[in-house]
């Protein structure tokens, strides 16, 4: 595909990245030559320098036979714009980034007249992440699939778990609501296991259950699953406003602590059930009398990774018990801080590069089956694809044993009339069925790509 991508901040240099492994065909627009410079010296792309709300460098970038457009700049209003007029220029689809939370609301009510494909709030999307975390404060990460009724869970194995130093198989006996193991990640490496796999304490494993089993399969591994009811916000910050807001409205006790005293009235005025404090959140006799001993969860999201990092650890040294959530802006050096004793890292960036990435291979869609979510595992070293079979194909209708699987690949899940499936060798895929795989391959957009 052809793709304009203007804006090369963080956001547009994690799409350019994403998208160019996937071999698509990248153009980059940005008025600072020297983030462009920077942009093709390290990737295989065309940059244009300009300002690209304007036609004329729009012309300049062959918008007009273009398939998508993305707009990323750090102003809300000029990615719309910049989208509208892309649109009446001639390119196919056009995604805005907008942060503003008066703007997301009102979106749905305008989404047609700005001939808006799809609107992007990372801080949004980050946010309802975050609080599926807290609301299984001993889990690293979920994903829901097949319309909510499937669930990819991450965990870490201790050296307590049921599961340390046995082989997959031996624990499938704890399971009996269905549970498929589908990655492993050891010492920086991702592998998809079988089951001779021998799970050790300190690994991250992923696996995938039915939605409605997975408070009860945590506590069958001796995992808290009870929603935390008080959260501590250290940073004033979009995600931290949104974030507030759907914790209050789940009845959690929430406090923002932020040194910007105007930010403080800000927020203030904008949530009436969480506490503001004005003060520096790196200050420890502050956290202190705040009550981070106490509190179940710990959000750590101020203006730089260096901040994160000191405050979470200071807050894992005083409350060991609590969920600690870091914000890492710089995804480069994320993989430094795995040994620490950190308990979950997010990145808005990258959050916002996915659904942008869904979006993306879903336009690739085939005839024959829809692609309908994609979920990064180990840093993107995997991925879970969600494939909904809406006709017969080279996959369908064949027993799984009888199918030339691509190597590092797994079907780990079927679901068929909302019935969740554990596969063996003598199933079947069936039109109307979804199907989540696992795979070390990239740019996987179409059912039939499982196949050799």
């Amino acid at each position: 595909m052809d793709i304009i991508i203007v804006g090369s901040g963080r956001v547009g240099r994690t799409i350019a990245d994403h998208m160019n492994n996937e071999g698509h065909s990248i153009t980059i627009i940005d008025e600072d030559v020297h983030a462009l410079e920077k942009l093709s010296d390290t990737q295989n792309i065309m940059t244009i320098e300009g300002n690209g709300a304007t036609l004329s460098v729009l012309k300049e970038a062959n918008v007009s036979t273009c398939d998508l457009l993305i707009a990323v700049t750090a102003t809300d209003e000029l990615n719309l714009y910049t989208c509208l007029i892309a649109k009446n220029a001639g390119v196919k689809r056009t995604i805005a980034r907008v942060r503003n939370p008066l703007y997301t609301k009102d979106l749905p009510f305008v989404k047609d007249d700005l001939k808006l494909s799809l609107a992007i709030n990372p801080e949004l999307l980050c946010s309802r992440e975050l609080t599926r975390m807290l609301k299984f404060p001993g889990v690293e990460s979920m994903a829901s699939f097949a319309r909510g009724h499937i669930d990819m869970i991450k965990i870490k194995v201790d050296e307590k778990s049921p599961l340390a130093d046995k082989k997959i198989v031996q624990s499938s006996h704890m399971f009996k609501d269905g549970v498929r193991f589908c990655t492993v990640e050891r010492d920086g490496e991702c592998y998809i296991p079988n089951g001779d796999f021998v799970i050790k304490a300190g690994d991250l494993i992923s696996f995938i259950a039915p939605s409605k089993a997975a408070a009860k399969l945590l506590k069958s591994l001796g995992i808290v699953s009870n929603r935390g009811r008080s959260v501590l916000l250290l940073g004033g910050s979009r995600i931290a406003f949104y974030l507030a807001k759907d914790l209050s409205e789940a009845g959690i006790s929430v406090k923002i602590i932020d040194n910007d005293k105007e930010r403080c009235l800000e927020l203030s005025e904008a949530l009436d059930d969480a506490l503001i404090i004005y003060g520096d959140a790196m200050d420890q006799d502050l956290l202190l009398s705040e009550g981070i001993e106490h509190v179940d969860a710990i959000v750590t999201m101020m203006n730089t990774d260096e901040e994160n990092l000191v405050s979470s650890l200071y807050a894992k040294q005083v409350n060991p018990k609590a969920k600690v959530i870091t914000e890492i802006g710089n995804l480069k050096i994320s993989n430094v801080f795995e040994n620490l004793p950190l308990d979950t890292m997010f990145n808005p960036k990258r959050i916002a590069g996915e659904n942008i990435m869904r979006y993306v291979r879903a336009m690739h869609n085939s005839r024959d089956s829809e692609f309908e979510s994609v979920h990064p595992i180990a840093d993107s070293k995997a991925e879970a694809l969600e494939f909904r079979v809406l006709k017969d194909n080279l996959a369908t209708g064949i027993s799984l044993s009888g199918l030339d699987l691509k190597d590092d690949l797994q079907i780990a899940c079927i679901s068929r009339q909302g019935k969740m499936i554990i596969p063996k060798g003598s199933d079947t895929i069936e039109v109307g069925d979804i199907v989540i795989v696992i795979t070390k391959h990239k740019g996987l957009t179409d059912l039939e790509d499982i196949l050799r």
